[in-house]
C-alpha cells in the first residue's frame, strides 16, 4: 500500500501502542487463539440486568446468555425462538404459548412456564413493555410448558412488541431471578442461551468471558437473523475493555484481539489497505441524526419556523461532516427512517438537495421571526453532534438567524435540555441527537415519534390529530394495515414538523478476515454463528 505522512504517523503511533499492550492478555489470548474470540466493543460492560437498563452493552451480554420467546428474522419479522407452538382464540384475546423441548437453564434447571410468565411480567415494568402491560389482564401457567397472556382488548402488535430489539427485550429469566421488581438488579447471570457466563474469569473493567452452552439444543431452521438455529461455533469469546483506540487498534493488527466494535473512520483507509484485516457493516439500519426543537418557545413554537428549518436543511451537507465516507451515510426523508417496513414518501415535497434557503427566510418571517437568539447546545464531547451543531449554527446565521452556539460536554446538554423556560432563564431552542433508524419503526416506543406534549420527549411536539393516528398503531393487525397508516402518521407529522432528520449513518466494525459469518441486523451484537479460521 502506499503510505501517506499522515498514516505513517498513525502506524508509528500504532505501533508504539501494540509495544505497551499488556503481556499478561497477549499470553491469554495466544494460549486458545484458534477457539476464542476476543472482541473490543464500543462501551463497558457495567450493567448485567437487561430490564434495568437499556445499554446496548448490556442487551449484547443478554442476548448471548438469554433467550426470548420470539426473535426477529433477517427482514425484520417476529419467528418463534422459545415458543415451540401457539395460539390465538377467535376473539383475539387470549394467547396461548407452548414452550419448545430442549430448553434449560445454565444451573441444570428446567424451563419452564412459570419461568416465562415471571419474566414477561417483569418486562412489562419496563418502558419497553408499558404498551404491552396496558393492554394485558392476566399472565398464568397453564402446565409446565404451557402458559396464557389473556388481554383487555385485540393488540394486533402483540407479538411485534415480545420480539422488538427497541429498549428493553423481552428475554427470559429464571422465576427466582424474575420476581425481583425492574429497579433491582438481577446478578446472577445465569440463563438458558447459547453462552454461559464464566464467573471465574470475570475481570470487571479489564474483561468478561463467555462459554460456549453444550447443552443447548437449538431449533432445527437455518440461522435467519436473530431466528432460527443459534449455534457457537467457537469455545470462548472474551470482551476485552481498551478505552484507548489506538492501543485497541493496535491489539487488532497484531492478532491480540479479532474484533473492534468502534474504529475510528480517519482509520478505515489504514483497515482496508491491511491484508488482514476488513471493515464490515453488521448494524445495516445504523441511526438517524434528529434536530430536536422547543416547541414550547420562541421561535419554535410556530409551525412556520419549524416548516423554515424542514426546508433550510441540506442534509448532504450535514452528511459530509457527519459521515465522511459516503458508503456510510445517505440522507432519511421517512420519519420511520430508512431500513423499516413503514418507510414511505408520503409528504416529502420538502426535501430538495442543498436545501432552500430562500423558503426558509420567507417562512422564518411568516413566523414573525424578529431575530430572537436561538440556541443551540452544542455537545463538544461528541464529534459528530458538535460538528453537526456548528454547521447548523453557520446555515441559521446565513438566512440572518441570531443563532448561537452554547458549547458543553453532552451530560450538561442532558441536564440543560430538561428545562422547558426561555433562553433567559437557562432554555434553549435546538439540540442535536441520534437514536436507532431500526427503532423508527415502532412509534409506540421511538422517542422521536411522540408527539404528546408534556409526554413527548425533549422538545415536547403536539399533535392531537397525529397522537390520535399513533394510538391507532397497537390495535392494527397486519403488516399492510400498518403501512398505510404509517403514511398518514408521516404525512400529519411533516405538516406541523415533530423534528427535522439530518441523515442516516453506519458505523462499520473491524475485524480480522479470520473471524468470519458474522450475523448482521440492527441494534445488537450476536455471537453465535461466527467462526475463526
Amino acid at each position: 500500500m502506499r503510505l501517506s505522512r499522515r498514516n505513517l504517523i498513525k502506524l508509528g503511533a500504532a505501533a508504539g501502542t501494540a509495544l505497551s499492550f499488556p503481556s499478561i492478555l497477549r499470553a491469554q489470548t495466544a494460549a486458545t487463539a484458534e477457539h476464542t474470540v476476543s472482541m473490543v466493543l464500543s462501551d463497558p460492560l457495567t450493567a448485567f440486568d437487561p430490564f434495568f437498563t437499556t445499554s446496548g452493552t448490556t442487551q449484547n451480554h443478554s442476548l448471548a446468555i438469554y433467550d426470548t420467546l420470539f426473535a426477529l428474522d433477517s427482514k425484520l419479522l417476529p419467528r418463534p425462538q422459545m415458543v415451540g407452538n401457539w395460539d390465538i382464540s377467535e376473539d383475539k384475546k387470549i394467547y396461548t404459548f407452548e414452550l419448545r423441548g430442549g430448553l434449560g437453564w445454565h444451573d441444570g434447571s428446567p424451563v419452564t412456564a412459570g419461568d416465562c410468565v415471571a419474566s414477561v411480567r417483569r418486562w412489562g415494568q419496563t418502558s419497553a413493555g408499558q404498551t404491552f402491560s396496558a393492554r394485558v389482564r392476566d399472565i398464568s401457567k397453564k402446565d409446565e410448558k404451557t402458559f396464557t397472556i389473556v388481554l383487555n382488548e385485540p393488540t394486533g402488535v402483540l407479538i411485534d412488541l415480545m420480539a422488538t430489539l427497541a429498549g428493553n427485550s423481552l428475554f427470559m429469566m429464571r422465576e427466582k431471578d424474575a420476581e425481583r421488581p425492574v429497579t433491582e438488579q438481577v446478578t446472577s447471570n445465569i440463563g438458558s442461551g447459547p453462552f454461559k457466563f464464566n464467573e471465574s474469569l470475570a475481570r470487571p473493567g479489564a474483561s468478561f468471558a463467555y462459554d460456549r452452552n453444550e447443552k443447548y439444543v437449538a431449533r432445527n431452521e437455518p440461522t435467519n437473523g436473530f431466528a432460527g438455529s443459534k449455534v457457537v461455533k467457537v469455545d470462548r469469546v472474551v470482551w476485552q475493555s481498551m478505552a484507548d483506540v489506538q492501543t485497541a487498534f493496535a491489539a487488532l493488527q497484531t492478532g491480540e484481539i479479532d474484533f473492534l466494535a468502534s474504529p475510528p473512520g480517519d482509520l478505515y483507509s489504514v483497515i482496508e489497505s491491511d491484508p488482514n484485516l476488513s471493515l464490515q457493516v453488521l448494524d445495516k439500519a445504523g441511526s438517524d441524526m434528529c434536530l430536536r426543537m422547543n416547541h414550547l418557545q420562541k421561535p419554535f413554537n410556530n409551525v412556520k419556523a419549524r416548516q423554515a428549518l424542514l426546508h433550510l436543511i441540506d442534509q448532504e451537507a450535514f452528511l459530509r461532516v457527519t459521515a465522511p465516507d459516503p458508503r456510510y451515510g445517505r440522507p432519511v426523508t421517512s420519519i420511520f427512517g430508512n431500513s423499516t417496513p413503514y418507510s414511505n414518501d408520503e409528504n416529502t415535497g420538502w426535501y430538495k438537495k442543498g436545501g432552500d434557503p430562500e423558503k426558509a427566510k420567507q417562512l422564518f418571517q411568516e413566523a414573525g421571526y424578529a431575530g430572537e437568539k436561538v440556541v443551540i447546545l452544542d455537545p463538544t464531547d461528541w464529534p459528530r453532534g458538535d460538528a453537526a451543531s456548528q454547521l447548523l449554527a453557520n446555515t441559521l446565521q446565513k438566512i440572518g438567524i441570531n443563532a448561537e452556539l452554547a458549547s458543553s460536554d453532552w451530560g450538561g446538554i442532558v441536564k440543560r435540555r430538561a428545562n422547558k423556560g426561555p433562553v433567559e432563564s437557562g432554555g434553549w431552542n435546538i439540540f442535536i441527537t441520534d437514536d436507532g433508524d431500526y427503532v423508527q419503526g415502532d412509534p409506540l416506543t421511538a422517542l422521536f415519534l411522540n408527539a404528546s406534549g408534556d409526554k413527548a420527549w425533549f422538545g415536547w411536539p403536539h399533535n392531537d390529530e397525529y397522537e390520535a393516528l399513533r394510538a391507532k398503531w397497537v390495535d392494527v393487525g397486519t403488516l399492510e394495515e400498518r403501512k398505510a397508516l404509517a403514511r398518514d402518521m408521516q404525512r400529519v407529522f411533516w405538516s406541523f414538523v415533530g423534528d427535522v432528520r439530518l441523515g442516516q449513518t453506519v458505523s462499520p466494525v473491524a475485524r480480522r478476515k479470520t473471524l468470519t459469518e458474522l450475523i448482521e441486523m440492527p441494534q445488537r451484537l450476536a455471537m453465535w454463528n461466527m467462526q475463526k479460521a
